[in-house]
């Protein structure tokens, strides 16, 4: 049982010492603060660190960066490699798993065990892995490093355990798959060619083995050489010498011709019978010129010869061999079948591609009946069996990163009837002209868990698209799409007043996202300083869309100087109201007066009709001010109870009453303190010339684009406007060894891996990025509430960006394209900063006030928190009050009248009333929640969704139903006061209401700063869950901040997954784990040991199709005879050991981290026991009824026998 001191209702309102409540010092974790006359409160918490693990659960989107694919045509599963050595496995929708090589070598080739469970991958390491795909959590068995010569093809043959390796050298070696050791035999190339061959033939690019004889291996090397190899007799049966260099090799069935790709656009066919020459060279896509010759064409990478029962035609598949005349023609995949030739042009570059076929016997008819097509960003499936040549609806979440992310969010035990409801309405956007076969990559089994609730996850994208996702049971399936831009008037390209001067790229790339899932309303904050509205409905509406425009802006130049200690003593002044600010006039003597109270984006204003869905009813945009475009929005909160949206940035508070339409406050950070402001701001002298902050001012996320031509070229800054000389605050209140000031040198090389977040200083107010490439940032990148570098703008050395930025007048805008959070990466050397540039740090931030005239900083609203809480220590009930937190480490609490009834409501105006209330903590604020006094969380009072645009039913007129978790209605006892939790980049507190007493404090970190923080519900309890910019993820109980985890989860953490973590309830969190991917983990004990049954098995026992009959006379007079033993050719009894100076040999733990996995989940022992007794069963019944069919066979044929022998037994000789 804890017990926690309480001070009780105005004991300490007399007091003036530390009414806040704070310690003088920075208390050790947990620990209670003193406060006078304390009474006893008994809280039981129930959490512990043993309910806490980290764990990743699965992996969405597309595998970033694909490099290889693979096929097992009988377990139907489907596997990616990607270049960071990740490989991904996918079955039907559920079974979807991701593997990742711990050297993080790019995957090369992948080769299927085919209904083995097992899968062979080979990296750019010259590393080949085995994998074990009979657990639900695949694990690497046995790998084999080969030191000497570089892997660049593997072959293994259909039901064979010798793995054909060919190296960069041209030699091919032979890997025993069971023990993963090499062979003696060994394929040298000297061997391989005629000794009278002057050059080396290359690397070797294709092995295969013919379908007519598995004892001859055919050889492909890059110089355009084939060699004809005989494993028996141990020499090349025949030599081919080709002109144009060999990228792909394709047998016929047969096993008498085969078919190579060339690097001049060319397809030849060879004959077995006569390999002097091809009988058949065409170019595909070559057309003859005048002169009698071919043009010149692309290479075609790989080409496919299948065959097919039904036609006499084959198909053959190739990617490629396009004509050059045309320059920016798109990637294309050529089917010909017959004289049929169809070209599909993909939207992205071919990576790879495989035929799909019914058996898995190379010597059969292959049948094909579909094309993987494994692209650059996408993954498309053809169906061959249609004329048309369809795609399948891929039921996989590949469509992510269709426009860039630019942030999440993450909704857990969501009400059970808005995933439905969203279903029911993206479903009929859904496009249509797909194959209507099934998906045919249906391998595996997935069931769903016992323990689901609904999730929802919500993707924001450059485009100013909103995604929202079925995240239930560890899949993802896309409900609804919504596009923001259509709120707008399309900007013309001629419209210099607006669209021309104001806004480029991306204007509706979105920023931040906020839902009530109860109330179903949902606001959108976008790049352009907009936030819109939207309200659900399940009919169609003819509407008009509201437009507030907001004059935000800092009149008073002022710097900070903060007090003699951090732990200032916080205000409670109830006669130090602000009073209601008046909007300011706008200067019409500046030369820029002409861009002033204009908006960045124009809002359609005429009747709009709107589909059923999320309908857009209103939109807040900040204006242009002197010439000045709006600094961009850094912290949004609505609530649906109050009718109340509150927006914030560097410059101060908006709040609007999106029921009655109008602005309510606009104040600037500074007037809301009023006379309980515990800083001392000193005015500086004005300019004289009052330049445009437009090349420096806050710019958006850029897009990520694929398009290697497209540089990006933005510049990022999240908070607030640069100045030349700007300090950061920190370096003064903190005084921290491990904030180092930026020193103005950058990288030279634009594509320099980008340093951790971890290694960057905590200042108060955002940086800048300067976006040389599509992955990698030069600049300075602090907490995203940090101020920026005290150099002012960096300058690139010869980047493109530096040009533009000088070029850029005062008039130019801050809005270009829209970065995605997943391009952003950082890249700054602080190590290389010198002591002497600490020094002139510090010796600046401790400059005089005549030198400080010159610099600027302005106080960041960075959280907003609508909740009944207690506006004033006075108060005996609690009110609607609005908790403002800042990037100075400051909470103020705005207290607000609101009309109960409905009508009122709609009619009195929302009085808000600034009490200067003022809370302090270490850092930027992140993060304010509420606590009953039992422990339990306060939910926000919201609204129950009504649709508005349902047809009026007399009988049940309409009302607003409001639910309200008010402190006082969720206890007894203890009504008359709750608990607040605040938590900044440094430290969380945990303070007393109405008393304002600081209870309970803990100093988070000291070396690194908090990127995001949530008060979370797990195992039926309540904790504050807070992820760091050094990659570590913790977790505090509540209300007494103990610690209970701190793993160091993600060493490298890039700004791509700063701006995206998220945590929710449930113990779960997600983040941008690559441009196209999101990661799921879990950091709850429960979750992590009930896992193993919510995941997908990817292996299932299914026998191996028999192989066709050939019939009894092809067989025994026409076929081949000869045996082919691999064993005795390759094993140590007659080949003898392989080199281990060529190869290491590294046993793998994935045996017994499979055990012991299939052990902890509900598939333990005796599961795995039971399912291989079950398939002994069945195939020793099999093989019972092939006897017995076997026999009556037999006995038919004896008979048959018998009967002609009596009718041919007295007959004469001629009588034959």
């Amino acid at each position: 049982m804890k017990k926690f001191r309480k001070v009780l209702d105005g004991l300490t309102t007399s007091s003036p010492v530390n009414p806040g409540g704070s310690p003088a010092c920075g208390s050790a974790a947990g620990t209670p603060s003193a406060t006078p006359t304390p009474r006893e409160l008994e809280i039981h918490e129930t959490l512990m660190s043993e309910h806490f693990q980290i764990c990743k659960t699965v992996r969405h989107g597309f595998p970033y960066q694909p490099t290889a694919l693979a096929f097992d045509p009988v377990q139907k599963i489907l596997a990616i490699g990607t270049r960071s050595g990740g490989v991904r496995l996918l079955g039907r929708p559920g079974v979807d798993c991701h593997c990742q090589h711990e050297s993080g070598a790019a995957v090369l080739q992948l080769q299927f065990l085919i209904n083995e469970g097992a899968l062979v991958t080979a990296c750019a390491d010259d590393t080949l892995h085995l994998w074990n795909l009979r657990q639900r959590r695949p694990a690497i068995l046995h790998s084999l490093k080969f030191n000497r010569e570089r892997i660049t093809f593997c072959h293994l043959p259909f039901q064979s355990k010798w793995l054909y390796v060919g190296t960069e050298r041209g030699n091919t070696h032979i890997v025993n798959i069971e023990s993963f050791v090499l062979s003696g035999y060994v394929i040298m190339w000297n061997k391989a060619i005629e000794l009278s061959t002057k050059t080396h033939p290359g690397p070797v690019v294709h092995l295969s083995d013919s379908p007519k004889d598995e004892g001859k291996l055919l050889i492909g090397f890059e110089s355009g050489t084939i060699v004809m190899w005989d494993l028996r007799v141990k020499r090349a049966d025949f030599r081919i010498y080709y002109d144009e260099a060999i990228h792909s090799v394709s047998w016929h069935h047969e096993g008498r011709q085969f078919m190579c790709s060339h690097s001049d656009g060319s397809l030849s066919m060879w004959n077995m019978r006569n390999t002097a020459k091809p009988f058949q060279v065409t170019f595909p896509h070559g057309k003859t010129q005048r002169d009698g010759r071919k043009e010149s064409c692309k290479p075609i990478l790989k080409v496919e010869y299948k065959t097919s029962r039904n036609s006499s035609e084959a198909f053959v598949v190739f990617s490629g061999g396009l004509s050059y005349d045309k320059a920016g023609r798109r990637p294309t995949l050529t089917i010909m079948h017959g004289k049929a030739i169809t070209v599909l042009e993909m939207d992205y570059p071919i990576v790879d591609f495989m035929v799909l076929c019914d058996t898995p016997y190379l010597n059969e008819v292959q049948e094909p009946y579909a094309v993987v097509v494994l692209l650059e960003k996408d993954f498309v499936v053809v169906d061959l069996t249609q004329s048309n040549f369809p795609i399948f609806e891929n039921p996989y979440p590949m469509d992510v990163h269709e426009s860039p992310v630019t942030c999440t969010a993450y909704f857990a035990d969501c009400p059970p009837d808005i995933i439905p409801v969203l279903y029911s309405i993206g479903a009929k956007h859904k496009k249509t002209g797909y194959s209507h076969k099934e998906w045919p990559v249906s391998g595996g089994t997935w069931t769903v868990g016992s323990q689901t609730y609904p999730e929802i996850i919500v993707t924001g994208h450059a485009d100013g698209s909103i995604k929202f996702w079925d995240a239930t049971a560890i899949t993802l399936q896309m409900l609804y799409k919504l596009k923001t831009s259509k709120v707008f008037e399309n900007p013309k390209s001629g419209d210099v007043g607006r669209s021309g001067e104001l806004v480029e790229e991306d204007p509706y790339a979105v920023q931040m996202i906020s839902w009530c899932p109860q109330s179903r309303i949902f606001c959108v904050v976008g790049t352009s300083a907009h936030v819109i509205l939207y309200r659900f409905s399940k009919h169609d509406a003819n509407t008009t869309i509201t437009s507030l425009e907001v004059r935000l802006q800092c009149e008073m130049e002022d710097v900070i100087s903060p007090s003699d200690t951090e732990n200032t003593p916080c205000y409670s002044d109830p006669s130090g109201l602000s009073p209601q600010p008046q909007p300011p006039s706008p200067r019409s003597n500046t030369p820029d007066s002409a861009r002033d109270s204009i908006s960045c984006l124009k809002v359609k204003d005429r009747m709009i009709r709107m589909p059923p869905g999320y309908q857009a009813e209103l939109v807040v945009q900040l204006l242009w001010i002197d010439g000045e475009p709006p600094q961009q929005i850094t912290s949004l909160d609505l609530n649906s109870a109050y009718g109340l949206l509150a927006v914030g940035n560097c410059n101060g508070l908006a709040v609007v009453d999106y029921l009655q339409k109008t602005i309510l406050l606009c104040m600037n950070t500074l007037e809301l303190y009023g006379s309980a402001d515990p800083f001392q701001r000193l005015t500086r002298s004005p300019r004289k010339n009052r330049q445009s902050t437009s090349d420096f001012c806050m710019r958006g996320l850029s897009s990520f684009y694929s398009d290697s031509k497209k540089r990006i070229r933005t510049s990022y800054q999240s908070l607030t406007e640069l100045s030349d000389n700007q300090v950061s605050l920190d370096l003064e209140r903190s005084k921290s060894p491990t904030s180092a000031p930026y020193s103005p040198s950058l990288h030279n090389d634009p594509r320099g891996t980008g340093e951790p977040v971890s290694n960057l200083r905590s200042c108060h107010y955002s940086p800048v990025f300067y976006l040389l490439d599509n992955d990698h940032v030069n600049g300075h990148c602090t907490s995203p509430t940090s101020q920026p570098c005290p150099s002012g703008r960096a300058r690139v050395p010869g980047g493109p960006e530096g040009p533009r930025l000088a070029r850029r007048g005062p008039g130019r805008p801050p809005f270009r394209k829209a970065q995605s959070a997943a391009c952003m990466e950082v890249s700054l050397p602080v190590s290389s900063l010198t002591e002497e540039s600490r020094e002139n740090s510090f010796s600046r931030s401790r400059s005089s006030s005549v030198s400080s005239i010159d610099r600027e900083t302005k106080e960041a609203v960075t959280t907003l928190q609508f909740m009944e809480s207690y506006g004033r220590k006075s108060d005996s009930l609690p009110t609607p009050c609005l908790w403002v937190g800042t990037s100075l480490g400051l909470v103020l609490i705005i207290p607000m009248s609101i009309p109960m009834d409905e009508q009122e409501r709609q009619e009195d105006p929302v009085t808000v009333a600034p009490a200067g209330t003022v809370l302090m903590l270490k850092g930027s604020i992140l993060r304010v929640s509420f606590l009953d006094c039992g422990g339990a969380l306060i939910h926000s009072p919201y609204e129950v969704w009504r649709d508005q645009q349902a047809p009026a039913d007399p009988d049940r007129p309409r009302k607003r139903k409001l639910v309200n978790f008010s402190p006082s209605s969720s206890q007894e006892a203890s009504g008359d006061c709750h608990l607040a939790v605040v938590c900044s980049e440094r430290q969380a507190k945990v303070f007393l209401m109405p008393t304002q007493a600081c209870l309970y404090v803990h100093n988070i970190t000291e070396s690194s700063f908090v990127l995001r923080a949530d008060v979370v519900s797990v195992c039926n309890s309540v904790g504050l869950a807070c992820f760091c910019a050094n990659g570590h993820i913790m977790t505090l109980s509540l209300p007494s901040l103990r610690p209970l985890l701190d793993v160091n989860y993600l060493p490298q953490t890039d700004m791509r997954i700063a701006r995206t973590f998220c945590f929710t309830n449930g113990g779960q969190a997600l983040y941008l784990c690559s441009p196209t991917e999101i990661q799921r983990i879990t950091y709850s004990q429960e979750m992590c040991d009930n896992l193993q049954e919510m995941l997908g098995e990817l292996f299932t026992p299914i026998e191996t199709p028999e192989a066709q009959n050939r019939g009894f006379l092809k067989g025994f007079f026409g076929g081949n005879s000869q045996t082919f033993d691999r064993e005795e050719l390759f094993g140590e009894a007659s080949a003898g050991k392989g080199s281990r100076s060529l190869a290491q040999h590294i046993p793998g733990q994935g045996g017994m981290e499979g055990m012991k996995a299939a052990a902890g989940g509900v598939v333990g022992e005796l599961a795995r026991a039971r399912i291989a007794l079950d398939e002994r069963g069945q195939r020793l019944g099999e093989l019972e009824e092939r006897t017995a069919l076997m026999m009556t066979s037999a006995e038919t044929f004896s008979k048959h026998a018998h009967e002609m022998m009596l009718k041919c037994k007295d007959k004469k000789w001629y009588q034959f």
